[in-house]
């Protein structure tokens, strides 16, 4: 099996690279978000899920570990496809899928290709448990390039994951989704919603649901 590439970028299509490794071209699928992070030309190494099926040998790859661990835990979901899963890491970055999925936001989910009202209500309620971490070792490989390399600050964000979410939470849950709903039946997209009553509820734990929801305005007032 294949887990690891590194070579030159011989070739970037509109879901693919191919990737010369001492004039042997691979041809790899990524998502949008990995293949803007790739310059034709220039040396890459790019973390590799390889599919094996009766008729096909299929690379997946990614420049970082964060998103790769994403693939692997949104194929585990009924009817999604590893393209699907492209598809949605194409449009949600990892740290962004860990909110929808917190947040329970269907609407994120629907923005990638291929994604329904059903198949993302699918997905937020299978993923609701789900605890999607970085491997350690996979983000301090030394030979990863500059691009697709993570420093210290940055794998130590990206290990936060939905239990540091719901641990916010875990006092009162009714709270909180009472504060989100009203914000949402007052025009405020459900993610926005749960971003400002979660910093709300860390900023003054003992609020009631009215104090989330006045304290969540405010947070919005400030960005306007």
């Amino acid at each position: 099996m294949i887990a690891k590439l590194r070579g030159l970028i011989d070739t970037i299509g509109d879901d693919y690279a191919i990737v010369d490794v001492n004039g042997v071209g691979y041809l790899v699928f990524a998502s949008a978000k990995t293949l803007g992070k790739l310059i034709r030309g220039k040396q890459y190494c790019l973390l590799i899920e390889t599919v094996v099926r009766e008729d096909s040998i299929t690379l997946f790859g990614f420049v970082d570990a964060w998103e790769k661990e994403w693939f692997l835990t949104l194929t585990k979901v009924q009817g999604v496809g590893a393209k699907v899963c492209l598809s949605i890491l194409s449009v949600l970055s990892p740290a962004q899928l860990s909110q929808a999925v917190a947040a329970q936001d269907k609407n994120s989910f629907t923005r990638a290709s291929g994604v329904g009202p059903k198949l993302a209500a699918r997905l937020v309620t299978e993923l609701k448990d789900k605890i999607v971490t970085v491997p350690w070792e996979a983000t301090s490989i030394g030979d990863l390039n500059q691009e697709g390399n993570m420093d210290e600050r940055q794998a130590t964000e990206a290990t936060e994951t939905y239990e540091d979410k719901l641990l916010a939470r875990d006092d009162d849950p009714s709270k909180m989704e009472d504060a989100i709903s009203a914000l949402v039946n007052l025009g405020y997209q459900r993610l926005e919603a749960y971003q400002a009553v979660n910093k709300a509820s860390a900023a003054e734990p003992a609020a009631d649901v009215s104090g989330l929801i006045r304290l969540a305005l405010k947070e919005f007032a400030t960005k306007e």
